[in-house]
């Protein structure tokens, strides 16, 4: 019977070490793609799609060389192993990790097979335009990610927060239930109202939306609350039913935004908390969205990808990782590259041929199933 390890087609470095940015005791962290079982392919109950659990993955340590090793005898093997059909779904949407697991070096794959060598062959059926927003996104989160723990760090909230402070008696003067049935009808005259311009020409799309931007900052509705509150009027709700409601929103979102400050306290990663408390923001993060943003511009400009850092601004990456770039300079540089990601023209196809990813799966599904029939 196979083990998982013999059903592995593609095992390499991910993250630092995959970037030419890690240290000698960096983190190893690995991505790779398995055949599944024929049990797992045809069962109604039983489906393998990945394997994250360090237990399972300490199999692949003989893979490492001897320093990554001795690495991980002193801490655990982290990364994630996907099936080839989720593989080559989240290549074909332009995931940044499965792309970077394609491009990588031949010096930082572990393990290769004659199938994954077929996906290594392939990768530039996955540089599409969608790259623009997977590895955009991939920033903008980040970003915003690094912008809330910021708020955060520097002018957390000190407690819950009082009703009365939003004009809120103690007890609530309309249900729940009511409330929530309210938003739902407000929610649907607004989605009633959005465009869905996921598949328009970038070029057509940016414009569009820029369009709509500007009409609603001129009917003065460029708030989210502006909107909600024109959305109720909308559908007909009294004035003082929709000022209630409002407050009654502006509260639950402090009170959850209190929680989710919460459990950020209590679950903080302690080198993280180090960096915030040394440079004022998360520099980790800081570095990823600097390497995420320039590496969406190199694909859309140019086709290119370049996983490997080394050779072009790995020590700059560094250094910002160590907080040579403050705060601010690093938001005002990530909103205007990532607003110039969003207007680059590219010559790259905007999606993936479907037909050719499905043929290259069945192919890969069938090649390894007959191994396992041996």
């Amino acid at each position: 019977m196979s083990t998982f390890h013999d059903r592995t087609i593609l095992l390499a470095l991910a993250g630092s070490r995959a970037h030419g940015t890690a240290s000698e005791t960096s983190d190893v962290d690995l991505l790779g793609v398995a055949i599944p079982t024929r049990k797992e392919v045809f069962s109604v109950f039983h489906h393998f799609e990945q394997e994250n659990d360090s237990k399972n993955l300490q199999g692949f340590t003989s893979c490492l060389t001897a320093a990554e090793q001795e690495v991980v005898s002193g801490s655990k093997l982290e990364g994630t192993v996907y099936s080839v059909q989720k593989f080559l779904h989240l290549a074909a949407m332009a995931n940044p990790n499965m792309i970077e697991l394609l491009f990588c070096r031949e010096s930082e794959v572990r393990l290769v097979t004659r199938l994954g060598q077929l996906l290594r062959q392939a990768r530039d059926l996955f540089i599409t335009t969608k790259c623009r927003h997977t590895f955009g996104g991939y920033a903008s989160n980040q970003l915003g990610r690094l912008r809330r723990h910021y708020r955060w760090h520097h002018d957390g909230p000190v407690g819950p927060p009082d009703r009365a402070d939003y004009d809120l008696p103690t007890m609530a003067r309309i249900s729940k239930a009511d409330v929530d049935a309210a938003e739902a009808a407000v929610q649907t005259q607004l989605d009633r109202w959005e465009l869905d311009l996921n598949e328009v020409e970038p070029a057509v799309r940016i414009d569009v939306e820029n369009r709509i931007a500007q009409t609603m900052a001129e009917w003065n509705l460029a708030s989210d609350s502006e909107k909600w509150n024109a959305a109720a009027r909308w559908i007909g709700l009294d004035d003082n039913l929709v000022e209630m409601i409002q407050q009654e929103r502006h509260w639950r979102k402090a009170n959850q935004e209190w929680h989710k400050y919460r459990r950020w306290m209590e679950s903080r990663n302690p080198e993280r908390a180090r960096l915030e408390a040394e440079y004022g923001y998360d520099t980790k993060h800081g570095a990823h969205l600097v390497r995420l943003l320039r590496m969406g511009i190199e694909i859309i400009s140019t086709g290119q990808v370049h996983v490997w850092r080394g050779d072009r601004d790995a020590d700059e990456l560094t250094a910002i990782r160590n907080g040579a770039w403050r705060y601010e300079r690093l938001c005002e540089w990530a909103d205007q590259t990532y607003a110039e990601l969003e207007k680059i023209e590219s010559v790259l196809p905007p999606n993936t041929d479907r037909d050719r990813v499905d043929q290259l799966c069945m192919h890969i599904l069938e090649q390894g199933l007959a191994l396992e029939d041996r």
